[in-house]
Formats: structure tokens, C-alpha cells, sequence
């Protein structure tokens, strides 16, 4: 299983899921209404290192973390 995570103003707990890489999740995140616009402005982390490509493989233990962008410093 894989842990997704979702950080900053994302409302939402976190997800156990069966997935093998970042294109799986995002086919089924795009299917809740309220996570669309997040999807198209988040980085990505995946067991704490940003990551741009959707193939990267997932193993099962893997942390993967939606990081939306915020304003401050």
C-alpha cells in the first residue's frame, strides 16, 4: 500500500491506496470534484524527494505527498 498525503490547505485525509506509480493516482484523484484544481497546481514528493515524472514506480511503503503551492516566507 501506498500512503498519499495531502499538505498545506488541502482538506482531505490521507489515502491508503494499491497503486504503482503517479499516474494511477492521478486518474483517481481527478474523479473527486474538489481535488481537480489542486492536481493541476501541486508538486509532487514521493518519500520526501519532488519528483516530475508520473512513471516513476511505486513500491508498497511509499509515501507520496501533494504539496500545493502557498504564499509567505
Amino acid at each position: 500500500m501506498v500512503r498519499v498525503e495531502f499538505l498545506g490547505p488541502i482538506q482531505k485525509e490521507p489515502l491508503m491506496l494499491e497503486i504503482t506509480n503517479l499516474k494511477e493516482l492521478a486518474s483517481i484523484l481527478q474523479e473527486d470534484e474538489s481535488m481537480k484544481e489542486w492536481l493541476e497546481n501541486c508538486a509532487v514528493a514521493v518519500n520526501d524527494m519532488l519528483v516530475c515524472s508520473r512513471e516513476i514506480e511505486l513500491k508498497d511503503g511509499d509515501r507520496v505527498a501533494l504539496l500545493p503551492p502557498v504564499c509567505g516566507g
